[in-house]
């Protein structure tokens, strides 16, 4: 088990999402999945705002049995099937009867790398160095990130303050003049909103999803 603390619950109870979602970058998202730890760092978060967000799955209160984890008080886990194939890791905000999430879109891997090569069935090339060439492919994107890490929808609800995926602050300071603040990706169909700026990457950062 990790030395790092994991993220109180007061952390992801407060009412920015936005701000969350800045906050996220640099954090560390950890899985022990079958005895197998994995580790990745981070790098890219969309905010969604269930009160004010055409683009937020629970927008005007609208609880389904697919929604419904968004409105229990933040730090668990929203997972939810996308294409019939990806599932997508959120992470639940704000207090009980608020739907916020954060969508985790990439990773930049740090640990059990070799179990994420397995789990993505890619094959294991060396550098010459000994070690491994890695494709940002691994998992940069919020559907193939879930599975390097282990994460499937019945992960729906898991508590992130426990022993199964959690999240790590390991004191990283990302500046402010190290975020890219972007519109979201895929949402046309939430009109006006899906302009807003709150999709956030960390600059330069091969990880992360190509520029929109």
């Amino acid at each position: 088990m990790s030395n790092f603390q994991k993220l109180s619950k007061s952390f992801y109870t407060r009412s920015d999402v936005v701000q969350i979602a800045r906050e996220l970058l640099g954090k560390y998202l950890v899985t022990d999945i079958d005895d197998k730890i994995t580790i990745g760092k981070i790098v890219e978060t969309e905010a969604y705002c269930g009160q004010t967000d055409k683009a937020c799955h629970a927008h005007l209160n609208k609880k389904t049995k697919r929604t419904k984890i968004m409105f229990e008080e933040g730090g668990v886990a929203y997972v939810y099937l996308v294409y019939g194939m990806y599932k997508l890791f959120n992470i639940v905000t704000n207090e009980y009867g608020k739907a916020d999430a954060v969508l985790i879109r990439a990773v930049e891997p740090i640990e059990g790398i070799e179990t994420m090569l397995e789990r993505r069935k890619m094959e294991q090339i060396k550098n010459e160095d000994g070690s491994l060439k890695l494709k940002r492919n691994l998992t940069a994107g919020p559907g193939i990130l879930s599975i390097a890490m282990g994460i499937e929808l019945s992960d729906y609800g898991q508590s992130l303050r426990e022993n199964r995926i959690w999240i790590e602050d390991r004191k990283e300071i990302i500046e402010e003049n190290q975020i890219i603040a972007s519109a979201r990706v895929n949402i046309d169909y939430a009109e006006e909103d899906k302009d807003l700026p709150w999709r956030f990457r960390i600059k330069g950062n091969k990880w992360t999803s190509p520029a929109k």
